[in-house]
């Protein structure tokens, strides 16, 4: 199962649609064609009717608008009150979907079973008589994609979204401490952290704007817990001084920006990837961060395991790139997701320090990380200032010591680099290449099949861990290929922008899609074709 939530910004007025894609196979994109329309009002018919495959079918809460065989009118509501109250009008509606795609009564039975459980009888047998309600009203009618159901079977797996997968990645990494402004689509992460607060040993704390947030993390991550706040781009906007804070500090933070389409509140529930090149650049002058963007809800779970162990490791910022799309959407997940094993600390046992003074905070090392000691868990005096400092913490601006920190700062990026994944490729040595990033992955590999299958010689390669920049490995994949298109959710490709500058290869072309949507593969499809006129 696959499934896509498109809703709304407006508390009162607009369309919104939960779209269900079903199969055999994986399936990791939404698609452009339906084959049953469940119309709940009018305007439902008049938006998605013209994405009606030409024999597929629309289930209506109204009478026949017109002599239309694809039109099958069931009064949702009116049959919901028969049964008890036009509440379980969506009941009404489920029961005629099971009986369009040819389920057994039974099994609606024992979901609604499951559902109410032993909790209230009445409210389960008044909505099983809601749903053969429905059942009964299109039963016998013709439909063309009718699904095998077999009398015994086992789901594939389990349903996760992306913000889910983030917040077990969160407390899988040993997140403590997680502190938010509600702000779409970032708010579902914390509202599965908070909904987990009890057994986990987690505080999640809902603050009065974004600034606040940063700043508590840094705080509770300089007190010695692994923390971690989301936003969309807009509270990453105001977050930007605080990850200065962190960089200059180097203190470890974790950060989800859930990318929505801007500028200023933009699309507030819609998709895109537009902060790409603005997490790469946030907070002023220069500092270290690892920067890493989910394609799917349990590569978001993996990420976000590995965004807390780097930034713990190196002391910098690590910024995972989510989106609405990745976030809200609904995947099936097959096999389980895995703990990280024991979780790896990277702060300093201070308890038999002879003398505290002597302590470097920001020492210079080969590596470029400093020894970290929690404040009052020791004996050492760790002293930190937002301004530039020598070794110990104290302020400095002598040129050789500012030289010096910036140049320890950053000779972390040598071993950062090495922490980074190569790109995914997929037949990178193929005439034509798609290049992505994030979670427009799905679609580009579906695409990617249809071309094969037409006899296309293509392939592709895609990115989920964006910096330290994978430079040699992107230059030998995508360098392979006779040309390279950029498949992006921005409107300059920022991605292919970025390929240019660490590798010097040009794309052939441009396939974007910035209308707050996300990508079905017979976009990147028809505008592929068109290129290729």
């Amino acid at each position: 199962v696959m499934a896509i939530n498109d809703f709304e910004s407006r508390i009162r007025g607009g369309h919104s649609f939960f779209q269900i894609r079903v199969s055999t196979r994986r399936i990791e994109a939404p698609h452009h064609e339906l084959h049953l329309l469940v119309a709940l009002d009018e305007k439902s018919i008049r938006i998605h009717q013209n994405r009606l495959h030409p024999r597929g079918r629309v289930l209506m809460g109204l009478e026949a608008m017109k002599e239309d065989k694809a039109f099958i009118p069931v009064l949702f509501t009116k049959l919901a009150e028969q049964a008890g109250g036009k509440i379980m009008a969506n009941t009404v509606a489920a029961g005629a979907c099971f009986s369009l795609i040819g389920a057994p009564f039974d099994f609606i039975e024992n979901l609604l079973r499951d559902h109410f459980d032993v909790r209230n009888e009445r409210l389960f047998k008044e909505n099983l008589e809601a749903a053969r309600l429905g059942f009964d009203t299109v039963l016998g009618k013709e439909f063309s994609f009718k699904l095998s159901w077999p009398k015994s079977y086992s789901p594939k797996g389990k349903l996760l979204d992306g913000a889910k997968g983030i917040a077990l990645g969160a407390l899988a990494a040993d997140c403590r401490f997680a502190a938010f402004y509600p702000m779409s689509p970032a708010t579902g992460i914390m509202g599965n952290l908070v909904s987990m607060a009890d057994p986990f040993p987690v505080v999640v704390e809902q603050s009065e704007d974004e600034l606040s947030a940063m700043n508590m993390i840094i705080g509770a991550s300089f007190a010695g817990v692994r923390a971690m706040t989301a936003t969309s781009g807009g509270g990453f906007c105001l977050m930007t001084e605080g990850l200065g804070l962190a960089a200059m500090t180097e203190t470890p933070v974790v950060v989800v920006d859930g990318q929505r389409p801007g500028p200023s509140t933009g699309l507030p529930t819609r998709t895109g990837q537009g902060d790409l090149m603005f997490v790469l650049h946030a907070s002023h002058d220069e500092f270290p961060r690892f920067v890493f963007a989910p394609s799917s809800p349990d590569e978001a779970y993996d990420l976000t395991v590995k965004a807390f162990d780097l930034a713990d490791k190196y002391q910098v910022p690590a910024i995972l790139l989510a989106d609405q799309y990745l976030l809200d959407s609904i995947f099936t997940l097959e096999a389980p997701l895995s703990g990280p094993g024991r979780i790896q600390k990277y702060t300093i046992d201070d308890r038999d320090l002879i003398d505290p003074l002597s302590y470097r905070r920001f020492q210079v090392t080969e590596s470029g990380v400093s020894p970290r000691a929690v404040p009052c868990a020791g004996k050492a005096l760790v002293m930190i200032s937002s301004d530039e400092h020598d070794e110990y913490g104290h302020i400095s601006e002598e040129i050789e010591n500012r030289t010096a920190q910036m140049n320890k700062r950053f000779i972390k990026l040598k071993n950062m680099s090495k922490e980074i994944r190569p790109p995914f490729a997929y037949h990178p040595g193929s005439d034509l290449l798609l290049v992505s990033w994030g979670s427009s992955r799905g679609a580009v590999s579906e695409a990617i099949e249809i071309l094969r299958n037409q006899g296309i010689d293509a392939g592709y390669v895609h990115f989920t861990e964006l910096w330290p920049f994978p430079k040699d490995a992107a230059a030998d994949l995508i360098g392979q290929a006779k040309r390279f298109f950029m498949v992006e959710q921005n409107v300059t490709s920022q991605l292919g922008k970025l390929i240019r500058q660490e590798t010097g290869l040009m794309p052939a072309g441009f396939i974007l899609k910035y209308d707050g949507r996300p990508f079905y593969p017979s976009d990147i499809l028809s505008t592929l074709h068109e290129k290729l006129r």
